[in-house]
């Protein structure tokens, strides 16, 4: 008996399956608990169906030394008038400058509005990137998105499943949204959502000082007068030092303007390890 249920057709097959498919053909041999026993005796008496395999998604190592070279996107919910309605903010973001170059805000989550967007963002842009990254989301690996991307010739990119880390400038760009002052309770309308992340994505761009970015604006960052903004910060700073060098430990300098952004670089990377669902 043993022997039965361990051959090719029914190795990864329950007693009870066994059992029927025997009966069924005509054959009995034993009762159900009686083969329970017989894998009990032989130590095999656990899961028989061979464990699911699945080999280790690729790591996304994506680097941005430029603007309009690294686009990432992800969608969040924002909380509607009642209870179980929600709208969804679609945000790109460019991982070098961390310029919102792209956003919508929708009743639902739709491949079909994220394709238009992807469109609408590049064609605004005026620049096609080389990557264009996201999670595993089904707006994010939809066929609509994927075969514009492949049109464009954009190299797609996604995280791998359950690693928020792969995707940490849509996940650090919607806390800031979400732990700002006046972000609403509840959003009255898809109108008042829109309105209000237009409002903020315009502040977010144009005046918020980033830390990633040597406290700049993504703007500036964005379209290239950082560098001046940071040669006028070190004259300021000069200026101070020479009126009060006391209240220095050392000459002061206007911090650096990174010159690469990473998804994942893989000289300090560890790996993460999964969130549980």
């Amino acid at each position: 008996m043993s022997e039965l249920m361990n051959g090719d057709e029914y190795a990864e097959l329950p007693p009870a399956q066994i059992w029927a498919r025997e009966l069924d053909a005509g054959r009995y041999h034993c009762s159900v608990s009686t083969m329970y026993r017989i894998l009990r005796e032989k130590g095999q008496s656990g899961e028989r169906r061979r464990q699911a395999t699945h080999p280790a998604k690729t790591v996304p190592e994506l680097v941005a030394t430029g603007p309009s070279q690294v686009f990432t996107w992800d969608i969040t919910k924002a909380a509607g008038p009642v209870r179980g309605v929600c709208y969804h903010a679609y945000v790109v973001i460019d991982i070098f400058s961390r310029y919102v170059v792209g956003h919508t805000v929708e009743r639902a989550e739709s491949a079909v509005r994220a394709e238009e967007l992807i469109r609408e963002t590049i064609a605004r842009n005026g620049i096609v990137p080389e990557t264009v990254h996201a999670d595993r989301g089904t707006s994010m690996t939809s066929k609509k998105v994927s075969q514009l991307l492949i049109d464009l010739g954009v190299t797609r990119s996604h995280s791998r499943p359950k690693i928020s880390n792969d995707n940490p400038y849509s996940e650090a760009h919607f806390k800031t949204t979400k732990y700002m002052s006046d972000y609403p309770e509840r959003f009255d309308s898809p109108a008042h959502a829109r309105e209000w992340f237009d409002a903020f994505i315009a502040y977010y761009n144009h005046e918020h000082r980033h830390s990633g970015i040597g406290w700049h604006t993504p703007a500036s960052v964005h379209f290239g007068t950082a560098e001046e903004v940071r040669d006028q910060r070190a004259v300021t700073l000069a200026e101070a030092y020479t009126r009060h060098p006391e209240r220095f430990g050392r000459r002061p300098r206007p911090p650096q303007i990174p010159q690469q952004a990473w998804i994942n670089d893989p000289a300090k990377r560890r790996e993460p390890a999964p969130q549980s669902s």
